[in-house]
């Protein structure tokens, strides 16, 4: 597999990556259509915040499975449009919190003692004791907007030193809070509580510019540090609050526009401390996130779960062993079902009985729904096929019950239109085995792989001999047959032929001209014959 990395990680994560067998292609710098034609045989794409991932370059790169973020934030990333083109968007939230909250933290200490300010004067030779009367942290208010990993960690961090927390974040339980010693408060009354405000949330249209004039002025003092994301607050209106003394200072190491420009406002504000963008950059940080995305995308060329998917339905890697052979299972029942229907599919309903209903199954289902569209020839995978078939009309639902009547678990993918549905079920059997037990309600045993025909006849003597004949004729060979009909003897029945060889056109109507058979229908699975 083919990995491009535009932006650059810390060798480690390069190493991974090669020692995985993967051809690594680093492409620093490259912007429009030089990016574009480096993507468009990458199988993998490893960005930071330099690359603009969007519409197009998803479009240039039919072969691209997962974009890896070295980092948390995404907002040069179109996840929207990666989830269109099936393209899982996976990040590395964990391996720089730590680093990001030290910094937060060294921020406010830095603006406080007004740090940076002093050692430019002493360094430039003048003596400025009597010019700094710095503010302690201790017993004063910390006031945190995004109670996230690295705002729990900068709380943890300050609580220690005796600072009170309150936080504002709509997303998080009063009990996580607390555990936190965090009280747990509203937006406008996290902000006049603060003598410090740290703000930890990502850049959306919902929390642009979101610590603005007004926001300053509620809080009427004090200290505002960001280390998250540049244009949550407002870079004009900040200045001019510590310009004027609405506020006591600021200290900002994340900006709108980056590289900052000259005449950025901050920039010329004497108690405005500035970093430029330095919360990720430790050693052991730049290492974490490197080494992480190359796990994450060993495991989207395996098929395995993507830990930190921002699109795709994921799973906890101590239950995924107990999910896996789900996986595959519900999707070929997906896939039968789909090529049994006759006309529209309208909707799709994955239940789940027994020991499986007690899983977290959110991937088996978008697996479900992969198999359901893929014979409908929908460019189609795990990450994309819920939004597809939201797109579609298609009704999806989704149901559990421990209860299972023969099977110590079962799952069922029923696809319907406006005048019919038909179910197929599947289980393991010995733990990893899969079968299909039903097909449309008949009790059959059939294994899910490789070619398949359906035959529906009525219930005589010698149907499955003239089957068997015409297959043998045309020399194909049958590797498993399953026969079941539904009520009374002469009635209707249904039989399943596991092939080796594929079934032409011409082999189906010469089956389809015997008036016991009804229906024929040739199947492919698990990729043979597709």
């Amino acid at each position: 597999m083919k990995v491009l990395v535009t932006d650059p990680i810390d060798d480690a994560g390069l190493e991974r990556l090669r020692e995985s067998g993967h051809e690594v292609e680093t492409a620093y710098d490259v912007t429009g259509e030089a990016l574009l034609d480096a993507v468009a045989d990458a199988n993998a794409l490893v960005v930071r915040s330099g690359t603009e991932v969007d519409e197009s370059l998803f479009e240039a790169a039919p072969n691209l499975v997962i974009v890896g973020r070295a980092g948390i934030g995404v907002d040069n990333i179109d996840i929207d449009a990666a989830t269109d083109h099936g393209v899982i968007v996976a990040n590395a939230p964990e391996g720089n919190v730590r680093a990001a909250a030290e910094h937060t933290v060294a921020m406010a200490f830095a603006a406080a003692r007004s740090i940076p300010q002093a050692h430019a004067r002493l360094k430039g030779g003048e003596w400025a004791k009597g010019d700094y009367l710095g503010t302690e942290l201790n017993t004063k208010t910390l006031g945190i907007v995004g109670l996230g990993r690295v705002g729990q960690e900068v709380a943890k961090r300050l609580d220690g030193i005796g600072m009170n927390l309150v936080a504002y974040d709509p997303y998080i339980s009063e009990e996580r809070a607390d555990r936190l010693g965090a009280e747990l408060v509203e937006f406008e009354e996290c902000l006049r509580q603060a003598d410090f405000l740290t703000v930890h949330t990502p850049l959306t249209p919902e929390t642009e510019d979101l610590i603005s004039t007004n926001e300053l002025e509620i809080m009427g003092g004090g200290y505002v540090v960001n280390c998250a994301r540049g244009g949550v607050v407002d870079e004009g209106a900040l200045a001019a609050a510590v310009e004027k003394g609405t506020l006591d200072g600021a200290a900002i190491d994340v900006f709108a526009d980056e590289p900052v420009s000259a005449d950025n406002p901050l920039l010329s504000v004497e108690d405005v401390v500035v970093t430029p963008h330095l919360g990720a950059s430790t050693e052991a940080a730049q290492e974490n996130v490197a080494t992480s995305i190359a796990d994450q995308i060993d495991a989207a060329f395996a098929g395995e779960p993507v830990m930190n998917a921002l699109n795709a339905p994921s799973v906890d890697e101590a239950a995924f062993p107990r999910i896996r052979p789900y996986i595959d299972l519900a999707e070929t029942a997906g896939k039968v079902a789909a090529q049994l229907l006759d006309g529209r599919i309208s909707s799709v309903e994955v239940s789940y009985e027994g020991d499986i209903a007690e899983e977290d199954v959110e991937l088996v289902t978008a697996s479900a729904l992969k198999g359901v569209f893929e014979p409908l020839e929908w460019q189609v995978n795990a990450v994309n096929a819920p939004s597809i078939a939201e797109e579609r009309g298609i009704d999806v639902t989704e149901s559990k019950t421990l209860q299972a009547e023969d099977f110590q678990s079962l799952v069922t993918v029923t696809v319907g239109n406006d005048e019919q549905s038909l179910s197929v079920c599947g289980t393991l059997f010995a733990g990893d085995d899969p079968r299909i037990v039903r097909i449309d309600g008949y009790r059959v045993d059939a294994i899910p792989h490789g070619q398949m025909l359906v035959a529906r006849n009525y219930d005589k003597p010698g149907v499955i001999g003239f089957i068997g004949g015409v297959l043998g004729d045309n020399d194909i060979n049958i590797a498993g047959m399953f026969n079941a009909r539904r009520h009374e003897e002469g009635g209707e029945a249904i039989t399943v032929y596991n092939l080796d060889d594929p079934v032409s056109e011409e082999v189906q109507e010469k089956l389809l001209a015997d008036e016991r058979i009804t229906e024929v229908r040739y199947l492919t699975l698990n990729g043979t014959g597709e």
